[in-house]
């Protein structure tokens, strides 16, 4: 056997690739690679792939361009999740704070379950309407 796949990052499908990209750089504290930097003043942003790294430069995250997209009904079935991300935090305080700068970001709440003494969260919906979670690890 030669070795297992590597994941390598998740792609997020999106009407609005610079949007969501903005909305993910800034709530993770990620980087655009190099050739993903925003277009300069005056300039189109006709982008259709973008990928977001840490910084050493290793790729967490990518958005490509989709015509429509359906945005999940969750809780309610009709739409399911399909899919999630799972974002983490030390400890309550930092979980009240996130919370505060996801909304500002743009971040829809869709669940509080911040009184779970045992794994206390939040799920959101992002600009796109791809659910998330923050939640005390």
């Amino acid at each position: 056997m030669t070795g297992y796949p590597q994941l390598l990052h998740t792609v997020l499908d999106t009407t609005d690739v610079r949007g969501l990209a903005e909305f993910y750089r800034r709530l993770l504290g990620l980087q655009y690679r190099p050739e993903d930097e925003s277009p300069s003043e005056g300039q189109a942003d006709d982008a259709d792939w973008l990928v977001l790294t840490d910084v050493h430069g290793r790729r967490k995250l990518a958005f490509q361009h989709v015509d429509h997209l359906k945005r999940t009904t969750w809780p309610a079935p009709d739409v399911p999740m399909q899919m999630h991300l799972d974002l983490t935090v030390p400890d309550k305080g930092t979980l009240v704070v996130q919370h505060s700068r996801a909304l500002a970001l743009g971040a829809e709440p869709l669940f509080d379950r911040t009184d779970d003494p045992d794994e206390p969260l939040y799920v959101y919906a992002d600009p796109a309407g791809h659910p998330f979670c923050i939640f005390v690890a």
